[in-house]
């Protein structure tokens, strides 16, 4: 009966894994395989969840960083998103600890914060490391110039 139980949790672990396609279930899905072939042994309850358990954890900690990669190795990018590592110019002087800073990409206007808290003046190409929220993660670029009134 206890491998009925867990041939059952196999399965529905499997379907949500093919509906959501998200690698959630798939590692628990794992571990009540393997839970499941220890009953077919005669293993007891507690060692068919102590091996659920451990192998799944096992599974999650050391497969998914890899199958997360492989998944996403052609993802796009999309929207706000796509804008990480590209440039930006500072309309007005980046200070976090002031709390100001605006900077333009792609002739939109951001709120921006400098990313090593250093103060980015006003016309300084940065480049664009990180979006929180609705604000632009940005560092000075070392080898391009600050832009002058004459160049905008």
């Amino acid at each position: 009966m206890e491998g009925l139980f867990w041939l059952v949790i196999v399965v529905v672990m499997a379907i949500i894994e093919i509906i959501t396609l998200g690698l959630t279930t798939i590692w628990f899905a794992g571990g009540a395989l393997v839970a499941f072939f220890a009953s077919l042994f005669g293993a007891g309850l507690p060692v068919q969840i102590v091996l659920f358990f451990v192998v799944s954890f096992l599974l999650l900690a050391f497969t998914r960083p890899f199958a997360v990669k492989f998944v996403n190795k052609d993802r796009i990018r999309t929207n706000a998103e796509s804008l990480i590592g590209k440039s930006a110019i500072v309309l007005e002087d980046i200070n976090n600890l002031k709390a100001e800073g605006m900077a333009s990409v792609n002739g939109q206007e951001w709120t921006a914060r400098s990313a090593d808290d250093t103060v980015i003046a006003k016309g300084t190409v940065v480049e664009i490391v990180d979006i929180k929220g609705v604000k632009l993660i940005v560092k000075a670029k070392k080898e391009e110039k600050t832009v002058t009134k004459e160049q905008e």
